[in-house]
């Protein structure tokens, strides 16, 4: 008999993807944590909804066991211990798929991006080439990844609608709340609200040198304005031009670079504040705005980011060796 797919109860499902009382999740699915609490959970959206995740895994019905590991193994992953899977099921290739989804970070933008090539696998091994038209199982795929922010084309190839903006590893941070945050306003507003996205560019720099600062226990004042932030973090950090050290950091190049991140910071800043970004009421609404001044912005505001990230991160960066 095949495997006929087991529904999850909305228990279950809250189990499985570890939300409880204390975490919770917000309307759109992200993982809250109480600041009561001392803040050491990630607000991290799963990329990836569940409702997708079942209807592939439905594919696994009529694949043999073999193939279904294949599938998984030929891009990375590898399975968790059978003792370790939470999902129950009768039918051996669910349970095959499962004990390789479950290993999966599905709000690691890098691990979802192989578990893309993954599920285009599967519909590849799944089709029959001789149908004609769409069928309802592929139509519904197809729905259920844009619902999620992704596109699929007739050759059955998957790509973002729109694209993460940060790709780093924050989970060595203490607590990267507040940039994930951001982010999330960022891929929710970037393409439908552009006045939503560059206000919340502006916030991604501030929660970014913020969370740096306390990184380096560096006291942050409240009420310090943005550029104080950015030349705080930046000198921290020995990324400022005037106290680069000798070598690459040192070169009249990366003084440039560094004199221009300064630049890139405040104008996102500066524009917001003029009225182009959420965060202010204005008696008259921003005309001619689009979505190309809002990646400008957002672009400009990542490259900042990416580079404070990095250099804190960056176990050979110039200010850990004048570090006290």
């Amino acid at each position: 008999m095949a495997d006929q797919p087991q529904p999850e109860t909305g228990l279950v499902r809250r189990a499985r993807h570890g939300s409880d009382v204390t975490l919770g999740k917000d309307s759109d699915g992200v993982r809250v944590c109480s600041y009561l609490q001392t803040m050491t959970v990630t607000a991290r959206r799963e990329l990836v909804s569940p409702a997708t995740r079942n209807a592939f895994r439905s594919l696994a019905t009529d694949l043999t066991v073999r193939i279904v590991a294949e599938l998984w193994e030929d891009h990375g992953f590898a399975p968790i211990p059978p003792d370790e899977l939470k999902y129950q099921d009768a039918g051996q290739r669910r349970t095959e798929f499962m004990l390789y989804a479950e290993g999966v970070d599905w709000s690691d933008p890098n691990q979802v991006r192989r578990v893309l090539l993954v599920f285009e696998d599967f519909i590849r091994a799944y089709r029959n080439p001789e149908d004609q038209g769409t069928p309802k199982w592929l139509d519904d795929i197809r729905v259920r990844l844009e619902r999620d922010g992704f596109t699929l084309d007739k050759e059955g190839r998957i790509s973002w609608s729109n694209p993460p903006v940060l790709v780093r590893d924050l989970s060595t941070l203490s607590d990267a709340s507040g940039i994930t945050i951001e982010l999330e306003r960022i891929r929710r507003d970037l393409t439908t609200d552009p006045h939503g996205a560059i206000g919340a560019a502006k916030q991604l720099i501030e929660a970014t040198a913020k969370t740096a600062l306390g990184e380096l226990n560096i006291e942050v004042d409240r009420n310090a304005a943005l550029p104080a932030l950015i030349s705080t973090v930046q000198k921290a950090l020995k990324l400022d031009a005037g106290s680069a050290p000798d070598g690459p950091d040192g070169s009249k190049a990366v003084k440039r670079i560094l004199s221009g991140s300064v630049n890139i910071a405040v104008g996102v800043a500066e524009l917001r504040n003029q009225g182009f970004g959420s965060g202010h009421g204005q008696a008259s609404a921003p005309s001619g705005l689009g979505v190309r001044h809002a990646r400008l912005t957002v672009n400009a505001s990542v490259t900042w980011c990416e580079l404070i990230l990095d250099t804190l991160s960056d176990p050979a960066a110039p200010w850990r060796k004048t570090k006290v």
